[in-house]
């Protein structure tokens, strides 16, 4: 096929190349294409004048607007830090009640305080702070400590059984392993145990002597009726959340092994505003998120 024959549907000329019957034309670059092509080396060359662009052997072409990017990005940097000075110090000197009410606090609290919860709290509690075995559900009614913003605030700060000198200290004694009670006074006490929050009915005999021996050694510290002490952080028993489980097993590990959790202390490592942010968290919002 030549060259100079035409399309006789187009009327463009072949190339002269044909695979399977079809014939290939030689049609012109459309003029959009063109013109696109002109204004984006035009626009180059202009850029190339106005901005930061050619290297050189020790440094590079300002060009006539002298942007320069490293200084944007450290007025960048300072503005960030001067508002992060500025709420730091504001969340610092107001109480939780008064960083509530006043929206521009909480508008950081809320963009701040997932990834500081991810980052520091999440590995035990759980992204959504439901807790899991040995780590206490922080959702729910149920406070070793005290769900008071100051009770909450003061265990963030100083931990439990940390190595801060305020730390809570809250521990279990190992009944069995310290021979203060037999397996067997430790299996009654469990089937007592269960009965105060309706997971096991042991029967009247099983039930007063569990009583009994509740009364003689776990009553000091969980109280007469067994709801617990917040002072000094024992847990409620007649209740149905539990840190270790309320399985047979679970109880009786308890009792026979003790227990002695930990929690690190924020205080030096996260700033007050910081420990305020986790608590409004904790307090506020993720309650809701669940």
């Amino acid at each position: 096929m030549s060259v100079e024959e035409r399309d006789p549907l187009t009327g463009h000329q072949t190339t002269g190349h044909e695979w399977n019957g079809i014939t290939e034309l030689n049609t012109r670059v459309p003029r959009a294409v063109w013109w696109a092509i002109g204004i984006t080396h035009v626009w180059a060359l202009i850029i190339w004048i106005l901005l930061p662009s050619w290297p050189l052997v020790t440094t590079y072409t300002k060009g006539l607007l002298g942007v320069n990017q490293r200084e944007l990005v450290q007025g960048e940097i300072q503005a960030g830090q001067r508002y992060r000075a500025y709420w730091e110090t504001n969340l610092s000197a107001a109480s939780l009640d008064e960083i509530r009410v006043e929206q521009a606090l909480m508008d950081v609290v809320v963009a701040s305080a997932p990834t500081l919860w991810g980052d520091n709290c999440a590995a035990c509690h759980g992204m959504l702070g439901v807790g899991g075995p040995g780590f206490p559900n922080l959702t729910d009614a149920s406070w070793l400590w005290g769900g008071s913003d100051e009770a909450v605030l003061e265990s963030i700060r100083v931990g439990i059984n940390a190595t801060h000198p305020d730390t809570r200290v809250s521990e279990m004694l190992a009944f069995g392993d310290l021979g203060v009670l037999t397996r067997d006074q430790i299996r009654t006490v469990t089937a007592y145990v269960q009965s105060l929050s309706g997971l096991a009915d042991p029967g009247p005999e099983v039930r007063a002597e569990g009583q009994t021996i509740f009364e003689e050694n776990c009553a000091s510290c969980h109280g007469e009726e067994a709801t617990g002490m917040d002072e000094i952080g024992s847990p409620d028993l007649t209740d149905d959340f539990w840190i270790y489980g309320g399985s047979d097993e679970a109880i009786f590990t308890s009792i026979h092994d003790g227990r002695r959790g930990w929690m690190p202390a924020w205080e030096g490592r996260l700033s007050e505003a910081q420990n305020k942010i986790l608590a409004l968290y904790l307090l506020d919002i993720l309650p809701n998120a669940r």
